[in-house]
């Protein structure tokens, strides 16, 4: 135990949430295009269901770096670029994998929420990076 908190000091809480998110969510997209490969249903609308999956992934890498950076810098900007690309994925991508998969269409006004959430996920980071350790 002491040998790894010397070489792998403990990551700060919202650091582990958002690399286990990111985590899951690369998990969640390379098994949905492992499906998608056997499901007629999502070999039809491959365009849409490539969209969501591409999105998915990028964003599950952009979850793990806004961690990784959280552990070195401390940034309210950081956090909100976390939470905005879980809220984008949640908002865009679940969206477009239910419509999809079970022919749910109630909630298709927020796919644009969800894109809006992605862009401005983004910026968050890019501000987070660039101002550092301030507080805002």
């Amino acid at each position: 135990m002491r040998l790894r908190k010397a070489f792998m000091p403990a990551l700060p809480l919202q650091a582990r949430i958002f690399i286990l998110l990111g985590a899951l969510s690369a998990a969640t997209s390379v098994a949905l295009s492992a499906a998608a490969a056997h499901m007629p249903a999502l070999q039809a609308a491959s365009a849409s269901l490539n969209t969501a999956l591409a999105q998915q992934q990028l964003h599950a890498l952009g979850l793990i770096a806004v961690g990784v950076l959280l552990v070195r810098v401390q940034s309210h900007w950081l956090t909100a670029a976390g939470a905005l690309m879980v809220l984008g994925t949640l908002l865009f991508c679940l969206n477009l994998y239910a419509r999809l998969i079970w022919g749910w269409d109630a909630a298709r006004v927020s796919v644009p929420w969800g894109g809006s959430a992605f862009i401005l996920s983004w910026l968050s980071l890019g501000l987070g990076a660039w101002l550092g350790n301030r507080r805002h």
